[in-house]
């Protein structure tokens, strides 16, 4: 993989590593979304082609087109091949939704969801504590133990499987469909932040969040609602330093430009358009 490019701006010898490279792709994805936003495109709408785009944005066709393999990845574009590039629907369902809006690098727009985070899942996890049968108990226990071992072993893939199993275990033992919707639809637009913010890299301590995996399966166990809730809040309270950090890490280069050179090109957890959607690597 090659190396990512240096953001201008920023002086050598910085001390925090995040700060001193960012691929330009990542650059312009968060100025498209950014344009997406003040275009105020809906779903369906087209997008100009790719060279339209690397005019509108500054950056090269190059790297214009690594960002829209990323954004479509994730689920915020749709390229169609002979059609063209447009805005692809949030997931939620309604024509006029404002999730399609969502910036994933927004530190107002992540602080909100992690907000939103907070309330669904913390009743989830109170409701799990009240309601869950000894099976679903054991699936919220066995997947908890999962990732912690995948933690001590520096796996995030492996734990980013796991993570997701565990909050979706929580959800279903809450026993309401609307509720465990909630949290998987939380959790993929978290997914978004992801990708951009913690490409290539595990933010945090994942045996930490492992632990407090744990602690919320022991509550739920238990049949100690309040605890369950208390815990779940502390654990995204942690997923919420890790964005806060990064994302002040990315305000240092709102007014830097990609660079005009061949993209780098994204590791092996970045897809294209056809592959898989990457994996959370956040210890969330």
């Amino acid at each position: 993989m090659a190396a990512p490019s240096q953001v201008p701006g920023e002086g050598e010898g910085d001390d925090d590593a995040s700060r001193r490279y960012r691929p330009g792709y990542e650059l312009v994805a968060e100025q498209l979304l950014n344009y997406i936003a003040e275009q105020n495109l809906r779903a369906g709408d087209r997008l100009p082609t790719e060279q339209g785009l690397a005019q509108i944005l500054g950056a090269s066709r190059n790297v214009t087109r690594e960002a829209v393999k990323v954004l479509a990845a994730i689920g915020r574009l749709s390229v169609r091949r002979g059609a063209g590039i447009f805005v692809a629907d949030s997931g939620g369902g309604l024509v006029d939704d404002p999730l399609s809006h969502f910036r994933p690098t927004s530190m107002e727009d992540v602080l909100m969801l992690l907000d939103y985070r907070t309330v669904i899942e913390s009743e989830t996890a109170r409701r799990a504590a009240s309601l869950a049968t000894p099976i679903e108990v054991r699936t919220i226990r066995e997947s908890a133990e999962t990732s912690l071992v995948a933690a001590r072993e520096s796996d995030a893939y492996n734990f980013a499987k796991a993570d997701a199993a565990f909050h979706d275990a929580v959800g279903a033992a809450a026993h309401n469909v609307f509720l465990r919707s909630s949290v998987a639809g939380v959790r993929r637009l978290a997914s978004q932040s992801d990708v951009l913010l913690f490409h290539g890299d595990a933010p945090g301590s994942l045996e930490v969040a492992a632990r407090q995996h744990l602690a919320i399966a022991e509550a739920v166990a238990a049949g100690e609602a309040g605890l369950a809730g208390e815990l779940m809040v502390e654990h995204i309270a942690t997923t919420q330093s890790q964005f806060e950090r990064k994302i002040r890490d990315r305000l240092f280069n709102l007014d830097s430009r990609a660079p005009s050179g061949p993209p780098a090109r994204p590791s092996k957890n970045t897809a294209s358009p056809d592959d898989p959607l990457p994996q959370e690597t956040s210890a969330s």
